[in-house]
Parts: C-alpha cells; structure tokens; sequence
C-alpha cells in the first residue's frame, strides 16, 4: 500500500466524465467484473476486459493494500447456449450430466487461459447456479415492490416503473430515451410483455431443461439478474467500481442497473461503470462467418495466427499497448511489436544487474515500480504514458532503472520471477548457436569503418549479423562519451 497515495480518476460511462475515484470504504474497495458463460472457448475479445480489470485490480491492490480490495467476476453457468451445447456435444447422455461436463470444463479452459495471460484470480468467482435463492428473493422483492410481473411463468421486470424524482431512469447509462431503444433494439416481442422493452428475470423451464423451484414455477433466471444477485451478495447493495466490455453497457448493464437499484432502494449500484472497447482482427469485426475469430486457446498452443504460437505475456502486451476505451486492432505486426518490446525490457532487466539465479539481493534493493508509471495508470489507465515510462528506464543505464522497470512490469502482471528465469534460459540456449567470438570480431570492424567514415561497410556487417539473429545496438559510454556497441539475440 502507497503511504501517500495517487489521486485515482476513472472515467465513468454513466456521467461521461472523468472522475476522481473516492471508494466507499478505503478499507474494502470493491469491484465486480462480468466474467465467462462457459460454454466455449474464450476468444482474444473476451480476454481483453479480463487483462484490462487484471491491471485495474492489481494498481488498486498497490495503493490500498492486497488485503483491502474485492474484484468478483462471475462464472455464469447456466444458460441456453450452454443447454445447446451440452445436448450438440454430448448426444445420449443425461442433460445435467451434460451440462456439467460443458461447464466444468469451460470453466477449467477459462482460468488457465487467463492465468496464462498473466492475470490474478479474482477474490472472488462465484458461479451462477451456487446464487439461485439469492435470485429468486431479489425477483420476489422485485414483484412486491411493483417492479416485477408474472404472467405465463415468466417474471419481467417493469422498465417504466424505474422512476426517480418522477423522472424516468432507465436508459441513463446508455444515454437513450425508451423510444430510441425500443426502435434501436432487437426486441423480443412476447405476449406476456406489458411494454416492449420489459426484459425477463425468470423463465419457466421445460421438464428437459435446467431448473429450480420458484413462486413462479419450475424455471430458470434470466441472465441480467444473475449479477444483480451476485453483485450484492458478494459485495453489497452498492459498491465501487462495475466493469466489462462495451457490448454489455446496453442492455446487460443498464438492466442490472435498473433492477439492482429497485430491488435494494438505491441511489446507486456502482459508483464507477467502466467498459473497455472493441477488439477487430487484422483491420475486420472478429466473426467465425469471417474465418477471424481467434481463441486464446489458439493463440498459446496452436500456429493458426501468424504460423506459430504466442506467449501469453505478448499477448497481454498486445492487448494493453492501446487505451483501454479505445478499439484495438489485433494483427500480427501488433504481436510482433509487443515481443520486441518485452524481449528489450528483459534484456535490459539483465544488462542492469538483476539476477533470477536465486540471489535476491539485486532485486530487493530499491525494487518497485515507478512513480510515474503509477501516476499514469491512475490517470484512468494510461497505458501510452505508462509504455512511455517503461521505454524510458529501458533507455538507461544501471541498477537503479534495471528495478524499476522489472517492478513496473510485475505491476502491469508482464514479468514475474518465473518468467525471467524462462527468459534467461531460452538466451542462454540461443547463445550456444552463436560465434561469440566471431560476433566480437565482426563488431570491432564495424567501429573502425564507422571512424574511417566506412559507412557502407558498417551497415553491411550490421545487416548480415542480423541475418544470424544478431541485433547490434550503439551507445555512448558514460564515462568517456566513447562509442561502444553491444548485441543480443533477436528471435
């Protein structure tokens, strides 16, 4: 925990401004991301609020302390598409039996995904079917309070009733009157409607499909209240911070805003909601009609993007290297860059000092990430000024910017122990294909040519050690203000 903490400011979709972030209890910070329905593979789009929250987690953790905040993010294992799932891939077995081998193993595939891009397990990730009572009592508190109907064993809730000083709330957070949503939506048009716009908080359940017992009959939750349930149980009726992806701002959001404030009476449910933005493929919307929908299951085990596999720290790097509300663009080039820069932060990581040999002395002396990394990650995120700070202690020399920029890369969840040791390993094994010697040779020719103003011959032996991995780069001795060039492997 920071002793003299930054001034945090997020920006919050439901004002559209910039806030300073001010948490109702210092002591708990808490907040709920929308996580997985597992019923697939997560592809690169789902992984980037679960890398972008990971970030926000771990710089709250830092300046209130690890014990004093509550991320949740939810597993929501019941659902339709998991019940098409289960019956598609496991035709003849029992359907619960089905839809529990569907999402316990979804589920498995999930975490270590995430895990392999680096990111913390939440403190919290309940899953759906665990919360059914505390569902069934918000719809219940819902239907008594006249925000709720049942008809035909559904319960909906009633948009029109989410008023506030006789004003009409719903459709704040998507900043759109009823009107335009009615029009702009894909509206389920259903008999048991009173308006359009009325969404489902429970559905009756066949004898075939999932179910619980309810006031309402035999039936199932809808997807929006299962976080309102959540949300509450693990966190309270109101709390800090509410995140996710653009695409659940409407109608995933503002329904659990709705339905949250009605069934608890609050002024609030979150104080902060934060989406992050769209991810496209190469330059197109990701679609599987479009042969570009990319799992992170693919991108670490498989060659099918760019004819090999991605680590998972590049992979994070890719995500992160654009402001987190705005969309990204995935392409094999933003790859390629994202590992030339972690491969030149690790080795600069080395080059000043730092040993992953089992001493830790080198590590603990001055250790921590920068001041002004962390003052641009509070500044709502700031990815670019944080890059910039790491580039700027990658630019220097010495032990000093060695630890800062190794635990400025920890904070960012971009290197740990384990990975620089993985990483001195694999230079150690690329170095035994390397003339060492011959290297060292090659390099004193080219210094004299450049002082003989040969600079045809020095690019030359730049660019054919370059076809051998070598990358050769120039700097200026501190001390004499000399010339001098050292090399690495490029991979």
């Amino acid at each position: 925990m920071i002793a003299d903490r930054p001034e945090i400011r997020l920006y919050n979709t439901l004002t559209k401004s910039k806030e300073i972030f001010t948490p109702l209890d210092e002591a708990n910070v808490r907040m709920y991301v929308c996580g997985p329905t597992v019923y697939d593979y997560a592809h690169i789009g789902n992984a980037r609020p679960a890398i972008v929250f990971d970030v926000l987690f771990r710089l709250l953790r830092h300046v209130y302390g690890d014990d004093h905040v509550t991320y949740v993010r939810n597993i929501t294992d019941v659902d339709d598409k998991i019940t098409a799932r289960a019956r598609r891939d496991y035709p003849g077995v029992p359907l619960n039996q089905a839809i529990h081998d569907v999402t316990q193993t979804t589920e498995k595939q999930y975490k270590h995904d995430m895990s392999a891009l680096g990111c913390l397990d939440p403190s919290v990730e309940p899953r759906a079917t665990e919360n059914i009572g505390e569902m069934i009592a918000m719809i219940d508190g819902l239907v008594k309070g006249g925000h709720a109907y049942a008809k035909d064993g559904h319960v909906l809730f009633d948009v029109r009733s989410f008023i506030s000083d006789g004003e009409l709330e719903y459709g704040k957070l998507a900043r759109r009157s009823l009107d335009d949503m009615i029009a702009g939506a894909r509206v389920e048009v259903a008999p048991y409607k009173r308006d359009p716009m009325d969404f489902v908080l429970w559905k009756p359940s066949t004898d075939d499909e999932p179910g619980w017992e309810s006031p309402w009959g035999r039936g199932r939750p809808g997807w929006h209240i299962e976080c309102s349930a959540m949300s509450a149980r693990y966190l309270g009726e109101t709390f800090d911070i509410h995140g996710g992806g653009i695409d659940l701002s409407f109608p995933h959001h503002e329904n659990e805003l709705a339905q949250s404030r009605c069934a608890n009476h609050t002024e609030i449910m979150a104080q902060v909601w934060m989406h992050n933005g769209f991810l496209n493929v190469e330059g197109e919307k990701m679609s599987k009609s479009l042969g570009n929908f990319i799992t992170v299951h693919e991108l670490l085990e498989t060659d099918t993007f760019g004819g090999r596999t991605w680590p998972g720290d590049v992979l994070r790097l890719a995500v992160l290297m654009t402001n987190y509300r705005e969309p990204i663009d995935f392409s094999i080039a933003r790859l390629n860059e994202a590992e030339a820069m972690l491969q030149k932060w690790k080795t600069r990581i080395l080059e000043g000092g730092l040993k992953f040999d089992g001493s830790t002395a080198a590590v603990e002396a001055g250790a921590g990430p920068c001041s002004k990394l962390i003052a641009a990650l509070a500044n709502d995120l700031n990815m670019p000024g944080a890059l910039a700070e790491l580039h700027r202690h990658a630019r220097e020399e010495g032990l000093h910017h060695a630890q800062r920029l190794y635990g400025s890369l920890q904070l960012l969840g971009l290197a740990d122990e384990a990975s620089m040791k993985a990483f001195v390993a694999a230079e150690a094994e690329a170095m035994e294909d390397v003339d060492q010697t011959g290297v060292a040779t090659r390099i004193d020719e080219r210094l004299k040519a450049i002082a003989n103003k040969d600079f045809a011959t020095a690019d030359a032996i730049r660019e054919d050690l370059l076809t051998q991995n070598v990358q050769l780069m120039d700097y200026k001795d501190p001390e004499t203000g000399e010339r001098r060039t050292k090399w690495e492997i490029r991979k």
